[in-house]
């Protein structure tokens, strides 16, 4: 279903917002969806075709950005920025949670020139890059990606023109008081493999009110994930397939245990538990895929390989509203590390 945006009659300034509470006051209630070019949004964005960042391709826009709101529903007051492609199903079910939604386009294709194994044995090198993709700051002499090529900038800019452009969604409430970028208290960093790891890289460097990590993250042979972190470990939310080769290969379980998850509960079969999964941070399925690794990979996120009960309802609906809404200062039992993880996998790059 399309929405008609309704025009907006008046802007004024924007001067900024400290309220802690959000309200919407729109006259025709509805769910809206909006997309825009990061490259007409932005006149100072930069394609960065040395690292598969570009504009288009094959003819094509490359850097659709996507954003969605429901008015309807009372706001959380709370800005998801999904750090991977465009996700409908995921979006409409965070909408429902009532959140905000963006997807932006970020310098993340770096990954297939710098992130295939193996890795330099500088055990920052990949976290090094990551960070510099999403803040536009000099973090990595590897690449070049200056401020409004980063996520974060990319984001504002994104930000601000939603806000003229659907002003009945509000999204002047994530700027911050001086107008001169977002209010990263007020968002939730999310994303699923490449776009999860890099969501909890950023979140070590910036305190977000959460991150949520589908299928990751990896970066199996850094270290980053035990660096302190701007962001309380409490806030940190992981979910994965046990057939996901991330999984299987000890990836997730390291990282999440590096991100110290494990203050926070133990690992937590949902296919048996209930809400709220003993209020732990790690969260596993088992969910039948065929056996199909690939979609495992992909099953814990909203979609067409997400699995279904007999009734064809999607079987996590309770798992992803548990990530992005379960109250960040209730967690679980601390419990101890998981001998089953291994935790120095290049061991396993050297043969040994």
């Amino acid at each position: 279903m399309k929405f008609k945006i309704l025009p907006c009659l008046l802007l004024l300034p924007f001067t900024g917002y400290s309220q802690e509470t959000l309200t919407f006051n729109d006259v025709k209630p509805q769910r809206y969806q909006l997309k825009a070019r990061a490259s007409q949004i932005d006149p100072l964005a930069k394609a960065h075709p040395e690292i598969e960042f570009v504009f288009e391709k094959k003819g094509k826009p490359a850097d659709e950005e996507n954003a969605t709101v429901d008015t309807r529903l009372a706001p959380q007051g709370k800005l998801v920025i999904w750090l991977m492609g465009n996700s409908a199903g995921l979006f409409e079910r965070l909408n429902s949670y009532g959140l905000h939604a963006i997807q932006v386009h970020y310098a993340n294709g770096w990954f297939g020139k710098f992130g295939k194994e193996p890795t330099p044995e500088d055990d920052q090198f990949i976290g090094d890059i990551r960070l510099e993709a999403a803040t536009g700051e000099d973090f990595s002499p590897t690449v070049t990606i200056p401020k409004p090529d980063g996520m974060m900038e990319r984001a504002y800019q994104f930000v601000k023109w939603l806000s003229k452009e659907n002003p009945h969604g509000r999204w002047d409430f994530f700027i911050s008081a001086d107008g001169k970028g977002l209010r990263w208290d007020r968002v939730i960093i999310s994303g699923a493999s490449h776009g999860s790891t890099t969501a909890a890289r950023f979140a070590k460097h910036q305190k977000v009110d959460r991150v949520v990590m589908l299928c990751g993250p990896r970066d199996q042979y850094q270290t980053w994930q035990a660096l302190p972190s701007a962001t309380p470990s409490n806030r940190y939310f992981g979910f994965s397939h046990v057939l996901d080769g991330g999984w299987s290969g000890d990836h997730y379980c390291r990282s999440w245990e590096m991100l110290g998850l494990a203050q926070h509960g133990p690992i937590v079969d949902v296919d048996h538990a209930k809400l709220p999964f003993q209020n732990t941070r790690r969260l596993t399925t088992a969910a039948d895929v065929k056996g199909d690794d690939k979609r495992a990979h992909s099953s814990v996120v909203p979609g067409s390989a997400s699995v279904k009960d007999a009734a064809g309802n999607l079987v996590h609906e309770a798992v992803w509203k548990y990530l992005y809404t379960h109250p960040v200062d209730v967690t679980g039992t601390p419990t101890a590390a998981d001998a089953d993880c291994e935790k120095d996998l290049s061991k396993a790059r050297e043969g040994k």
